[in-house]
């Protein structure tokens, strides 16, 4: 008999095995195209279509008010500024033809006086701050603030755009508020000590005699000031609620101070700054004068724009407008012609104030778009 043949071994393992290596490798099989109600193509599913994996959508309406508030604040400065040179065309048609004859020589160094005006503004900010701010962002923030000072009177404008500014910058409330109080009292402390610095050097001191007022008048400022403090007062006592963020203001501020007069540096900006600020802006009134023709000395000009500031600069007039009629009264006692004293100060406006306002305007626009200020 013949052997049986053995059986051949049947290759399924080694088949399965290959077959299932091969499947993994392959990608996994996309899932069929089905058609998009959005556009009506086809597509896959999106996968906002599950409700599980659907992610919140931010609702287009609730953007809508902000976005209306930020153009309204972009465009505020703007359509002010228009608005308050159309309302003033006389004066602005005035002090420019006064200056398109005048000395370009003496307006550009008159120019430069006023750009120095806002690097002195900002050395006194940051000196009146411990903590650092971006130097070309306070300056920025101190040329923009020009423009809100026509809005609100005693530089409340310029302050406001300062603590915005400042909050922004991750300074705390109490220290941004703190360091506008020290930025105040020094720069109205430097400007007295320079007045009688003046004073004392110059000659010309005994013609402010006439500008001084009488008693009769000096009355009813005192009693002014003293009701003022006696309602601050009787409010910080009766009601107790302003007791505790004033004390905490008052820690602040005195905190603040004491660091600041402990650094050099701060010192330096602080004051220096605020003695500095008064003399470049009453060297930017003399080249004014000096284009125009006003005839007086520049120790005489400075002068009397140092009195007119220290006399009438804390009343509440937006645009120094109290402080122009007082400058005219003093230049006038000083021996100038009102002609030429009015266009001196008339030129001076527009050449610090009015001139700067629509570009102050559009980088106030620029910052708060930035969320700058």
């Amino acid at each position: 008999m013949s052997p049986t043949p053995a059986p051949t071994p049947t290759p399924s393992t080694s088949t399965s095995t290959s077959a299932s290596s091969v499947s993994r490798s392959l990608p996994p099989p996309r899932p069929p195209l089905r058609p998009r109600a959005e556009t009506g193509g086809l597509g896959p599913k999106p996968a906002d279509a599950d409700p599980e994996c659907a992610a919140p959508a931010r609702p287009a309406v609730a953007r809508g008010p902000g976005r209306s508030l930020r153009l309204a604040l972009c465009l505020a400065p703007l359509l002010f500024a228009a608005g308050w040179a159309a309302a003033n065309r006389p004066v602005v048609y005035e002090g420019a033809r006064r200056l398109v004859a005048a000395d370009p020589r003496w307006l550009a160094a008159g120019a430069g006086f006023t750009c120095l005006t806002w690097v002195a503004a900002s050395c006194v900010r940051q000196g009146a701050l411990p903590d650092p701010v971006p130097p070309r962002l306070l300056l920025a923030s101190q040329f923009a603030a020009g423009a809100a000072n026509h809005v609100l009177p005693g530089g409340l404008g310029a302050h406001a755009v300062t603590l915005r500014f400042l909050r922004r910058q991750g300074v705390p409330l109490e220290r941004a508020t703190a360091s506008i109080g020290l930025y105040s009292l020094v720069k109205s402390v430097a400007k007295t000590l320079v007045l009688v610095a003046f004073l004392a050097a110059s000659p010309a001191r005994r013609r402010l005699g006439e500008l001084i007022p009488d008693g009769r008048l000096l009355v009813p400022l005192a009693a002014g000031v003293g009701g003022a403090l006696t309602v601050a007062g009787v409010l910080l006592t009766v009601v107790r609620p302003l007791r505790r963020p004033v004390a905490a203001l008052l820690r602040t501020a005195v905190s603040d101070a004491r660091a600041v007069h402990g650094r050099p540096r701060r010192v330096l900006a602080l004051w220096g700054g605020a003695a500095a600020m008064p003399l470049v802006q009453a060297g930017a009134l003399a080249c004014v004068g000096a284009s125009l023709g006003l005839g007086l000395p520049w120790e005489q000009v400075v002068l009397a724009y140092l009195a007119a500031g220290t006399a009438v600069g804390a009343v509440p007039a937006p645009g120094g407008l109290a402080v122009d009629a007082a400058l005219v009264w003093t230049l006038v006692a000083f021996g100038s012609s009102p002609a030429p004293a009015t266009a001196t100060v008339i030129g001076y406006r527009v050449l610090t104030d009015w001139a700067p306002l629509l570009p102050g305007a559009l980088v106030l626009s620029t910052l708060i778009r930035r969320n700058v200020v």
